[in-house]
């Protein structure tokens, strides 16, 4: 049988990945973009010029109706991948929860409209793991973020009120739809160019030397690739209804980081990585004037571990090492030109 799946938001860091992947086992992809005319030479070139019939292009914005139904068209499975990031925190709350939210139930919309059998949401780690003054703690796919939280900052809320948002459309309307989501944590790996994802600016700033010393937060790691990976066994693996999915590894603070950048790249590219974990009190002080710092500084000290064991259980799924992935976007970073050593 012919396999045809929608993967919105074709030009970002998980979706080109995904569709590599989904390409590699025979699905056709139509994809959906902001802007067709600019984005689909880019895309084909990203995917070593795919075949045009097994990989269809759409303009479709998060909070437009237009180009939806047309992506839709043939498909039985949709990804949706696509959702707003920034590098630090809008103004607005507003300006990221409601494409979120608007995005995927308009994606859930259409998608029932065609006829798709199973909808895979890309929502995030910020949906289960946040919300929590604990400083070290241990979350699994049963967790919930608590986005009343005062700690609690714009991103963590979209991706959050988003997959709430989905889960309770399907039950509400969804009909015979299967809904999955997948929790991305820090998704690190290699960029294809130099438009690279904001998840990867924590290893471009220590790489560049943008922070003097590493300060003392941290994240789980996961490598795009492996991430992509579940995804495609999310679409494929039967008797999924209403399941999630943790795509996570192991915990790292910055200055862990910095070593493997140090240990995995030859002294002349890392002469500007920080070797010391920078004080609490000049974190705060570099937040004045660094907003990706700002938007996270309420971080400090903490610790959040994720218990992948459902994922790989009941998918088999696997991450490679964390370095690996810390070491193959620097490279990649430095390739593209976006890191000058």
């Amino acid at each position: 049988m012919t396999k045809t799946v929608c993967v919105t938001g074709g030009t970002g860091y998980i979706a080109g990945e995904l569709i590599r992947q989904l390409l590699a086992r025979d699905w056709t992809v139509h994809t959906t973009v902001r802007s067709k005319a600019k984005s689909e030479e880019t895309l084909r070139k990203r995917l070593g010029n795919a075949p045009q019939e097994k990989v269809k292009v759409f303009d479709a914005e998060l909070m437009s109706d237009d180009g939806w139904a047309e992506a839709m068209v043939g498909c039985t499975h949709v990804a949706h991948v696509a959702s707003p990031i920034a590098a630090s925190t809008p103004k607005d709350e507003n300006e990221m929860i409601v494409p979120a939210r608007e995005g995927t139930l308009r994606a859930l919309r259409f998608a029932k409209e065609a006829g798709v059998k199973r909808f895979v949401q890309t929502s995030s780690m910020a949906a289960v793991a946040y919300g929590r003054s604990e400083k070290d703690y241990t979350v699994s796919e049963a967790d919930w973020t608590d986005i009343t939280h005062p700690d609690v900052y714009p991103y963590i809320k979209s991706k959050t009120i988003a997959e709430r948002a989905a889960r309770d459309w399907v039950a509400a309307e969804g009909g015979d739809i299967e809904f999955v989501s997948v929790n991305p944590s820090m998704v690190l790996g290699p960029v294809d160019d130099p438009d690279f994802s904001p998840s990867v600016e924590a290893v471009r700033q220590l790489l560049a030397g943008d922070v003097p010393m590493a300060p003392d937060l941290g994240f789980a790691i996961v490598d795009t690739r492996d991430t992509a990976e579940l995804h495609v066994k999310c679409l494929e693996e039967p008797g999924l209804a209403g399941e999630r999915f943790l795509a996570a590894g192991k915990f790292y603070k910055f200055i862990d980081v910095a070593k493997m950048l140090k240990e995995g790249l030859p002294p002349e590219h890392t002469k500007k990585v920080p070797t010391r974990v920078m004080p609490n009190f000049f974190v705060h002080v570099l937040s004045l004037f660094n907003p990706a710092i700002r938007s996270i500084k309420s971080e400090l000290g903490k610790s959040r571990h994720c218990d992948v064991s459902h994922a790989k259980e009941r998918l088999g799924w696997e991450t490679r090492p964390a370095k690996e992935s810390v070491v193959d976007c620097a490279k990649s970073l430095i390739e593209h030109g976006v890191v000058k050593v």
